[in-house]
């Protein structure tokens, strides 16, 4: 039964380690960044939303720009008034067509009108406004944009951080599992000898086994790190990837006291709270009449496509709606109150960041505690690795306390990789909430 269960364990091992050794690429922070910024489908969605926003300010361009349209109709009929009509515009009327019977009975006309005509805004003060709130969308979904960049780019940060300590623990626990069965084979040779009990020889064997389990859990770690780092690229391939540089201190570098306003989801929301304001303003100008000029270029002919007469119409119009059973006045109500909520969500929302980044400053201050006791425990736990080894060597250390101080000092060097991990993450984080 023993050795079903040894032979299980040793094929859980291999299989992992047959999984883990399947292509790996190696790669460098440089390279994900540059992929994830071609490639992410989060920063093309949020391109997308921009594109939509700008075209919706282009639309604006209509409360400058004229409406210009063209048509050809084609018309045959005997209606009295539309017959004498299309005559008077192909300027073929004659003293005849005044005959009483042929004004009230006439023959069948064909007639076909080319018409031209252009449409200019003059005064439209409520148009103005809705395209000061259209720009002012459209600049907040740029700054959106940029916001969503910086966000992957700490999360490729993140993800690379993770692929490189999940590297360190595979290294860790592989360097741990070597030193677990040379201590085997050193319990097998005493227990031979008779120096060791067959109890001490099973706890080192339980060590063996517990360490590759843990090595197959930091194996299948590397994979996920490496999918992960794989969708912020938008690939389909999930290799197993190699970070090129090792997980290290970062040092701060940049100043992590920016101003919170400079931050480009803040601007974000400033100027979609402008925008409300635009809005709630262009339902305020709704009021006021508009002024618009209009002209039209026509040609008549009674056959398809010819021009033997033509006229033009040049005017202007002032336009006035009064009262559209009290719709303007909701319309109105409803975007001051969009307005006022703007302005609460947005003060909120400074309320927020500034409570999230000094949480994250003191963070990075625990981070950065822990990571100097960290080092001093992983230190003292490698001396006192060395000294218990030396001893039992010699015969003057127990098995138990020799493994207990295997399990510890590799304990120490994960919690170690981590604590600098940690930091890092930290560190990106105060630097993103600044940024």
């Amino acid at each position: 039964m023993k050795n079903r269960i040894y032979l299980s364990t040793y094929l859980l091992f291999f299989l992992s380690f047959a999984v883990f050794a399947q292509e790996e690429k190696l790669i460098s922070k440089s390279e994900v960044l540059s992929a994830v910024s071609a490639g992410n489908a989060a920063i093309k969605i949020s391109q997308e939303e921009f594109y939509k926003a700008r075209a919706d300010y282009r639309q604006t361009n209509a409360v400058f720009l004229p409406n210009i349209s063209a048509s050809h109709t084609g018309i045959s009929t005997t209606n009295p008034l539309m017959a004498f009509g299309s005559k008077l515009n192909q300027e073929i009327l004659t003293a005849n067509d005044f005959n009483p019977a042929l004004l009230n009975n006439p023959d069948q006309i064909e007639n076909f009108a080319t018409k031209l005509e252009v449409q200019q805004p003059l005064i439209n003060a409520d148009g103005i406004y809705e395209r000061k709130a259209a720009k002012a969308k459209m600049e907040a979904m740029a700054l959106k944009t940029k916001r969503t960049k910086d966000y992957i780019n700490f999360e490729v940060h993140n993800a690379y951080m993770q692929l490189q300590l999940a590297y360190k623990a595979v290294s860790v626990l592989e360097k741990a599992l070597e030193a677990a069965i040379s201590n085997k084979n050193l319990a097998d040779n005493s227990f031979k000898q008779g120096y060791l009990q067959r109890a001490d020889v099973l706890n080192v064997e339980v060590r063996v086994t517990e360490v590759k389990n843990k090595l197959h859990q930091a194996k299948s770690n590397v994979q996920n790190a490496s999918n992960y780092l794989s969708f912020l690229m938008d690939t389909q391939d999930f290799v197993v990837y190699k970070p090129s540089d090792t997980l290290s201190i970062i040092s701060k570098s940049t100043e992590t006291n920016s101003i919170l306003k400079n931050r480009s989801d803040i601007k974000a929301m400033e100027l979609a709270n402008n925008a409300f304001k635009a809005l709630n303003m262009a339902d305020k100008m709704a009021f006021l009449p508009r002024l618009s000029a209009f002209g039209s270029y026509e040609l008549y002919d009674d056959n398809f496509f010819k021009r033997e007469a033509n006229g033009y119409i040049v005017g202007a119009q002032l336009s006035w709606d009064i009262f559209q059973g009290s719709k303007r006045f909701g319309k109105a109500q409803k975007s001051k109150a969009e307005y006022a909520q703007s302005k609460l969500k947005y003060n909120q929302y400074i309320s927020k960041s500034k409570l999230e980044l000094n949480k994250a400053k003191r963070m990075l201050i625990d981070a950065e505690n822990k990571l100097n006791l960290s080092e001093l425990a992983l230190k003292q736990s490698r001396e006192s690795l060395r000294i218990r080894t030396n001893r039992f060597k010699e015969g003057l250390e127990k098995t138990s306390d020799l493994l207990m101080e295997e399990t510890q000092y590799a304990q120490k060097q994960l919690e170690y990789y981590q604590t600098i991990y940690e930091y890092n993450y930290a560190l990106a984080y105060v630097n993103f909430l600044t940024k």
